[in-house]
């Protein structure tokens, strides 16, 4: 049994902001929306500077989105309670109360990408790495959506930074347990892998290899913060996410390998160089205009 609790963070908040006439607005769907719009736009720099203008990049912005958006929720309904929302398949499209599979998201968006770079005739590895960029940083904000939610917690716990949801309307079953605060950990854990992928984005060798390094970082973080986020146990002592993260790590490991052997050179472009040019450094190719 828990000792008693000397001292938590109560958290008193509705996840429900404002409401507009009949319509509630939540501030998941509203940090989702800021998120989607600070890493756009320090996504944007970094594209441009690759060889991607600007124009062509925001064409591409709302597929990928959409896709992984679609992608992310429906990788928790199949992963969280399938039978039940088979049974309600409206919730299928209440994100607002939350229930969003990070990894789905990046499957979708990844298989989006694809998609547009053929279709295109891009570089699917510029696609991806801008990715790398904009993937973490989103998620920050999300998490903060997730914190005055509610519905990402860790197990009971009496430590004095854990939360305690008070609020009648917040996500936890019980509002008298404070809860370790996984969607904290969460949101330090984006932010770090967001900023170190940022100081890093010109000093990989190789087209790609930002996205394969993005992947295996976020793949143990998640192998990691699942050990306290109260989720089901499905196999060998691990849960879902565990499962996909040593998955997804190890694919990570493997196209890391190859891109490193293989892969185009990253195209840098400055004030003296021309966007629109084909020439790649030695080694590699043209990224922006020509699918690898």
């Amino acid at each position: 049994m828990l000792a008693p609790i000397v001292s938590v963070i109560d958290i008193n908040v509705d996840p429900v902001l404002f409401h507009i006439g009949g319509l509630a607005i939540h501030w998941y769907g509203v940090m989702y929306v800021v998120g989607i719009s600070v890493a756009l736009w320090v996504t944007l720099p970094y594209v441009e500077q690759r060889g991607l203008p600007r124009d062509r990049a925001l064409e591409l912005f709302f597929p990928i989105v959409i896709a992984g958006l679609i992608g992310g929720r429906l990788y928790y309904v199949v992963q969280s309670n399938l039978g039940y929302f088979l049974s309600h398949p409206l919730k299928i499209l209440a994100t607002w109360e939350g229930g969003m599979a990070f990894f789905g998201a990046i499957f979708g968006a990844a298989a989006m990408m694809v998609y547009l770079a053929w279709r295109r005739k891009l570089s699917v590895w510029l696609l991806l790495d801008a990715g790398a960029i904009f993937a973490p940083l989103g998620q920050t904000f999300g998490r903060i959506g997730n914190i005055i939610n509610g519905d990402i917690v860790g197990y009971p716990s009496n430590c004095p930074w854990c939360l305690r949801y008070v609020n009648p309307h917040s996500f936890p079953a019980s509002h008298q347990i404070a809860y370790q605060p996984a969607a904290a950990y969460e949101l330090l854990i984006s932010l770090t892998i967001f900023a170190v992928l940022y100081w890093l984005r010109f000093s990989m060798p190789r087209s790609g290899m930002l996205f394969a390094a993005y992947l295996l970082a976020y793949s143990l973080s998640q192998f990691g913060i699942f050990f306290v986020r109260a989720e089901p146990v499905v196999m060998l002592g691990l849960k879902q996410a565990q499962l996909t993260a040593i998955a997804t790590g190890l694919f990570a490991v493997g196209l890391g390998f190859w891109l490193w052997r293989w892969g185009p050179t990253v195209r840098r472009v400055t004030a003296t160089t021309d966007a629109n040019e084909t020439s790649e450094p030695r080694g590699g190719q043209a990224e922006a205009g020509q699918a690898l």
